[in-house]
């Protein structure tokens, strides 16, 4: 957490984008919210959050001995 906020970032120092979905492969971020997650209010931060576990589904599926 930084800046007061209330919301964590995902990130887990895995950081490493996979092509075909364009998602960060350890914390399924796109790159863009990467880069805007220190300007999102907690709202956005949230949305962000809800969407990571289909994301991280998806990437198990493609990368099942990486994920």
């Amino acid at each position: 957490m930084t800046h007061g906020s209330e919301v964590p970032s995902p990130c887990v120092n895995i950081c490493r984008m996979h092509a075909p979905t364009g998602w960060c492969e350890g914390c399924a971020r796109t790159i863009g919210e990467i880069a805007a997650w220190g300007k999102y209010d907690d709202a956005a931060k949230r949305r962000v959050w809800a969407m990571l576990p289909a994301r991280k589904e998806e990437l198990r599926r493609q990368l099942p001995s990486q994920v």
